[in-house]
């Protein structure tokens, strides 16, 4: 049985990715940090023995250190990674000429940029001894330097192209090791970044989630001379499209 580990498990997009892992026939550890979100009892109890819940504060060193500990004692190797947690501000739409709290705004590096950086490095030492070796993040193209035309979510934008940066330098060291990557934008989804669901959004977290597995497990096609598509670091969207960095 193949495993993986999904971070922002509770609700949303990372909810649906441990569903379908799990309806795939996979062993999921459930990256929790909201104690009282009830829906990812419920799939432990539609799956059991698949999936597990791991207590999981990405922003903490602690506590990334603990569900390796966690996640270690109960199987050798996670053969695939999916980095979704992330956070947003209530300052989000405050230009430059509005209120920035600046204090806030460090959070959400903490967690959108060096969370992903925290799990990835201390997961190391199971991902190393899987054949898979699988890497995903959820990106936006808020992050997007040459695509986003967004004038404020400051931390957020900021945030995302930092995360991008961080993936793009893993990408050149464990590259050559064996690692594969997906870099992967939901689009604009229902989710709970602001601490309630945006109705206003267009795609509900499942379809997102159905695209998101596809790309993340599958292998990508080889292209010519031997040269393999895992050899280019690239993000792309829900529909498959490509977009800049």
């Amino acid at each position: 049985m193949q495993t993986a580990f999904v971070t922002g498990a509770d609700r949303g997009l990372g909810l649906s990715i441990v569903k379908l892992f799990a309806q795939k026939g996979w062993r999921v550890f459930a990256g929790s940090y909201l104690s009282d979100w009830l829906e990812l009892g419920e799939l432990v109890h539609t799956f059991p023995g698949q999936v597990t819940i791991v207590e999981l504060d990405i922003a903490s060193d602690q506590s990334v250190k603990h569900s390796v500990e966690h996640v270690g004692s109960l199987v050798d190797c996670v053969d695939v990674i999916v980095n979704n947690a992330g956070v947003s501000t209530h300052l989000k739409d405050s230009n430059i000429q509005g209120k920035q709290d600046y204090t806030d705004l460090l959070r959400l590096y903490n967690v959108n940029a060096l969370g992903m950086l925290r799990v990835t490095k201390a997961y190391l030492p199971l991902t190393a001894s899987s054949n898979l070796k699988r890497l995903c993040f959820v990106s936006s193209e808020a992050g997007s330097i040459s695509a986003c035309e967004w004038e404020a979510w400051y931390g957020y934008c900021m945030s995302k192209a930092s995360m991008n940066m961080g993936v793009n330098l893993l990408f050149h060291t464990l590259r050559p090791q064996g690692y594969t990557f997906r870099l992967f934008h939901p689009g604009w989804m229902k989710s709970y970044m602001s601490g309630v669901r945006n109705e206003q959004a267009q795609l509900e977290p499942d379809v997102v989630a159905a695209s998101a597995i596809s790309y993340f497990i599958q292998p990508r096609c080889a292209v010519q001379n031997g040269v393999t598509d895992e050899d280019r670091l690239v993000m792309r969207d829900w529909r498959g499209r490509e977009w800049p960095w």
